[in-house]
């Protein structure tokens, strides 16, 4: 696989991965160009488990052997060497994980064959905090939900700090954007989801409660902190469910409540 040393952090070969941090820039950038960016040789080694093609590769000089050992299957992808002092004058941060890859954003999945053999699904509406979206997939995976679906407004589940904090489980996850609300309360009742809309409202059944109902197939619906979900999305519910808190606690921060709720929802005997 080539090994391409660079000198100069202006070097027009590495422009997939400069400023990072802007992330105004990067949320235009990156789709339009069709690719996002993995940290670190854990993220990256899921990202090629999960089938995704890389396109070149930053790295220093002390993960070299870590980062060729993954892309033995991809001898012909760029690996561009770099010092630290270069990868942070590039990517706007001090780079720690090492390595880098820019790879070949997926081609996004149809609604319907993402849920098609799915029983409890997440979904996200206009969550804009990347750090929150990368914990709920984490939750998503290590809890048992067989999909994530995320509006047309909420953040990008590739985008880089959201696949860090996942621990790259945004790859392992299926996942895809639904279409708006009417045209995605429909295709969800198609297939049978019943819709739980975490909110606080008065009327709201208590999580326990509903689980004890044994719904089939569960939609548990998500808003962003503060807002919560929208009028539409509560509209779209078939029902209104709410944490029961104590402490003079209204409620937890939205990857703290989705990893409550699919633990109650998980599923069980298997």
């Amino acid at each position: 696989m080539p090994r391409v040393s660079i000198e100069s952090p202006d070097d027009p070969r590495l422009s997939d991965y400069r400023d990072l941090t802007d992330v105004a820039l990067r949320r235009l950038l990156e789709p339009e160009r069709g690719l996002y960016i993995a940290e670190s040789a854990k993220v990256i080694g899921r990202a090629l488990a999960a089938g995704h093609d890389p396109r070149s590769v930053l790295v220093q000089e002390k993960w070299l052997d870590d980062v060729e050992a993954l892309l033995v299957d991809n001898d012909d992808v760029d690996i561009f060497v770099v010092t630290p002092e270069i990868a942070e004058a590039l990517t706007g941060y001090a780079v720690h994980r090492g390595a880098l890859a820019a790879m070949h954003r997926p081609v996004p999945a149809d609604v319907r064959e993402v849920i098609a053999d799915a029983r409890l699904i997440v979904v996200l509406e206009d969550i804009m905090d990347h750090t929150n979206v990368g914990a709920i997939f984490r939750a998503a995976a290590g809890l048992g939900a067989d999909a994530v679906l995320v509006t047309p407004r909420c953040a990008d589940p590739l985008y880089r700090r959201s696949v860090r904090v996942s621990m790259g489980t945004v790859f392992q996850v299926p996942w895809t954007r639904l279409p708006e609300w009417r045209r995605a309360r429909d295709i969800l009742h198609d297939v049978g989801f019943h819709l739980a809309a975490l909110s606080l409202a008065d009327d709201a059944v208590a999580l326990d409660e509903f689980a004890a109902v044994g719904h089939e197939r569960v939609a548990l619906m998500l808003g962003a902190e503060g807002d919560g979900l929208s009028r539409w999305a509560l509209e779209a519910a078939d029902t209104l469910v709410t944490i029961p808190m104590a402490g003079g606690v209204d409620s937890l921060n939205v990857a703290a409540a989705s990893a409550v709720a699919l633990w109650e929802l998980r599923p069980r005997g298997g």
